[in-house]
């Protein structure tokens, strides 16, 4: 709560950037208690709480906020992204995709589906929310949302009216909906040189080409049993492939700081058919092997796939599968200080506008704590 004080002017000029994607006075004014409400120290950040933070009498005004007043969480969500990008921006900063799940009772919030969730490490009750996240040597922040509708809703119109989805919103796979955000990130001139993503991701053809499409290297983490081209035109699991690099190819580097210092694990880079990819480019199987056996006595290989410039290096690829995990940390700030996770909607638009809000916080938050830091530092 001090910083929050103390960074007090800065929050009140961020949310003067957002104000003009509000029609009217009322809640232009008002998305600054509730970004406030979600940036205090409550151990639930609802519109009930929120409201009583900022020192309303009843929940109504947030609640108006978020389902039926007249804004634009799209352009909200575009201001964010600017904001990122002009305060944390690096030329070689990574676009990272990942989902996330907010486990949910009952069947009326939009979404809300039985499907596996990392958030609970099982299949839950639960809507799952697709992000983008970006990535750079000043911080990360999420800068972009879609909230994943599986087939059962969309194929039931009528249950989406009932939760406010429009008529217009049709299936759309996560790949696809990530592909969708990097997208936009791109033409809006982020500056971004690479894409990072899990193994939902990287094991999508559909992904990987709309990245090649676009000229967009990548490091795609993928599954063991991925069937990968090699140079003789034949293929085979990213396991096999591993089995047969010699240990001499084998070189012991970090992933970067973590919780518990240096990340070290031993590494190996396969080359792959570049079939495919733009002049110039290569194709290659990066790994991760733990340098410590796990209960079974074996020791764990992670596999990527990576597509660049043929010039890029191997430190280089390292760096950014390092990165990936990143998205994590900004999970982990914008539930555990803003609010991510704690809403008690089920209205489709309430949902963005919710999620846009804590973006914004969240965002606030990574950039003046960065600057705070590179400021000590000097």
């Amino acid at each position: 709560m001090e910083d929050i004080e103390r960074w007090s002017d800065e929050l009140a000029r961020l949310c003067t950037l957002v104000g003009p994607r509000f029609g009217r006075s009322e809640p232009r004014e008002r998305v600054l208690g509730y970004v406030r409400g979600l940036l205090a120290p409550l151990e639930r950040k609802n519109g009930w709480t929120v409201a009583e933070h900022a020192g309303a009498a009843c929940p109504d005004g947030m609640q108006r906020l978020l389902r039926t007043a007249r804004w634009d969480a799209d352009g909200v969500r575009d201001d964010v992204r600017g904001y990122v990008a002009d305060r944390l921006g690096e030329p070689g900063g990574v676009l990272i995709a990942d989902g996330t799940g907010f486990v949910k009772k009952g069947r009326h919030s939009a979404g809300v589906h039985r499907q596996y969730t990392g958030t609970s490490g099982k299949i839950d009750n639960c809507q799952v929310g697709v992000f983008l996240a970006y990535a750079s040597a000043k911080g990360r922040a999420l800068i972009d949302r879609e909230l994943y509708l599986p087939e059962s809703w969309t194929d039931d119109r009528a249950r989406c009216r009932r939760a406010g989805i429009p008529d217009g919103v049709a299936f759309s796979t996560k790949p696809a909906q990530a592909l969708a955000m990097i997208a936009r990130a791109l033409d809006a001139g982020m500056p971004a040189g690479w894409v990072t993503a899990d193994e939902e991701f990287g094991q999508n053809p559909a992904f990987r080409k709309g990245l090649l499409a676009r000229r967009m290297p990548f490091v795609l983490a993928t599954r063991c049993d991925d069937r990968l081209p090699c140079p003789d035109r034949r293929r085979r699991q990213a396991k096999t492939v591993a089995a047969v690099v010699p240990a001499a190819a084998w070189e012991r580097r970090s992933a970067g700081d973590g919780a518990r210092g240096q990340r070290l694990y031993d590494w190996s880079l396969v080359e792959l058919d570049p079939a495919g990819l733009p002049a110039g480019w290569a194709h290659r199987l990066l790994l991760r092997r733990a340098t410590r056996p796990n209960d079974k006595g074996e020791y764990e290989v992670a596999y990527y796939r990576c597509a660049a410039p043929a010039h890029t290096s191997f430190a280089e690829l390292i760096r950014v599968a390092g990165i990936r995990w990143c998205v994590e940390e900004c999970f982990q700030l914008a539930k555990n200080e803003a609010g991510l996770d704690h809403y008690q909607v089920r209205d489709y638009t309430a949902w963005y506008r919710h999620i846009t809000g804590s973006m914004l916080a969240a965002a606030f938050l990574t950039v003046t704590r960065s600057e705070h830091t590179a400021k000590g530092a000097t």
